[in-house]
């Protein structure tokens, strides 16, 4: 994994805008299903070079073959699960601005609060769309994707070909996947049914990491299903991620730190975020997962202070550490100078070779439009070299 050895080095969190042309297919269906998989390898070819273009050091593939999006499409990967439209809802149903809807239901009443502005990004309903289920797993779950995550790594590394890059590729947590699939009479506890999600990914991150790409694990549960919980108490909450953190470093097992990456937010959707749990809260269980880089949401107004919590915490040896200098919840661009400014800050704390440039969240589907989520990196990049020339002077 690329190190920030001589200069701030830069990637970003996931999504990428689809081009319109993909986009369109993206969301027919089935119907479109050959189509977009046809599309797919020049589309990738233009979006890494994209990404080279305006100065990303470590780039992805821009999510564009997860049509699930990157929570459902692991439904694509997996069996044993079944969809059970007509269970009753479950406690969690408030879902990952629970605690927000407390506070704020007038706001969520008049229908605010998106996960996806304008139409950026409409979920396909290939893999179910994330509006059906719920889906529970009446096991035994089977992994069944090695052709689809083989065509990702092929499609990737071919467009890295000839470009001064290095790929890697998200893959969703254990912990994350629960956001949709409900544990079955199969499985007798949430521990032995999150270690069975976690054999089952083990096989996707595995064939990641055996092709030399960095996985990057995204898991925004760690974080946000503390709004999923409202009654939970801070103990109760640690008890809960640790669980997850067990789980996702089982899937993680005999795979090299050196090419692990994780990326934690507490959620893409945008909204008040008052009630969100606080990063000191966490840290020591985010950093407890098996990783060399961590990535965490930082940039924006609810979480931009949270450098303040690596004073007290150290980072540990041999740790990167990926902030988000640039965000999701608004459509303003960042200022270059803010984004060397931030970076800076870390790099003062945690050492100058240990910080990454990163976002947020992904920016495709979550800002208004693509060429807003393009103009946000370029500005990163820029930033990250006013960074590079006052911290290697």
């Amino acid at each position: 994994m690329r190190r920030s050895t001589d200069r701030i080095i830069v990637s970003h969190a996931g999504t990428l805008p689809r081009p319109p042309d993909l986009q369109h297919l993206f969301v027919g269906g089935e119907a479109t299903g050959a189509a977009f998989e046809a599309a797919l390898p020049e589309a990738i070819t233009d979006v890494v070079k994209k990404q080279a273009g305006v100065g990303i050091d470590v780039v992805n593939d821009g999510e564009f073959s997860k049509r699930g999006g990157f929570l459902g499409y692991v439904r694509e990967r997996m069996t044993g699960f079944e969809e059970h439209p007509e269970l009753a809802k479950q406690p969690r149903d408030a879902g990952v601005t629970g605690r927000d809807q407390r506070d704020f239901p007038g706001f969520y009443a008049a229908g605010l609060g998106m996960f996806y502005h304008g139409n950026q990004e409409t979920v396909s309903p290939v893999a179910g769309g994330f509006n059906a289920g719920p889906f529970v797993a009446e096991g035994p779950l089977t992994y069944v994707g090695q052709a689809n995550v083989a065509t990702d790594i092929a499609r990737l590394k071919a467009a890295c070909e000839g470009l001064d890059v290095e790929p890697y590729l998200p893959a969703v947590a254990p912990g994350t996947i629960e956001h949709w699939l409900y544990r079955g009479e199969s499985y007798k506890s949430d521990e032995e049914f999150l270690f069975a999600i976690a054999d089952v990914m083990h096989e996707e991150y595995k064939a990641i990491t055996d092709a030399g790409v960095v996985l990057q694990i995204d898991d925004p549960d760690m974080p946000d299903a503390w709004q999923m919980f409202p009654t939970m108490t801070v103990p109760e909450y640690r008890k809960y991620s640790a669980l997850r953190a067990e789980a996702q470093n089982h899937a993680l097992r005999g795979l090299p730190e050196s090419l692990i990456r994780f990326h934690v937010c507490w959620g893409s959707q945008h909204g008040p975020h008052r009630d969100d749990i606080p990063l000191a809260d966490i840290i020591d269980i985010i950093f407890s997962v098996t990783a060399e880089c961590y990535s965490i949401e930082a940039s924006n107004g609810r979480h931009a202070h949270e450098w303040k919590v690596f004073e007290d915490f150290k980072l540990p040896e041999g740790k990167s550490l990926m902030p988000g200098v640039i965000g999701h919840s608004s459509d303003v661009v960042e200022h270059p100078e803010l984004v060397a400014e931030r970076l800076v800050r870390y790099a003062n704390l945690v050492g100058r070779e240990n910080v990454i440039a990163g976002t947020d969240c992904g920016l495709g589907s979550r800002v208004g439009h693509g060429e807003i989520a393009w103009a946000k990196l370029e500005d990163m990049a820029k930033g990250a070299e006013l960074a590079t020339k006052q911290l290697w002077k």
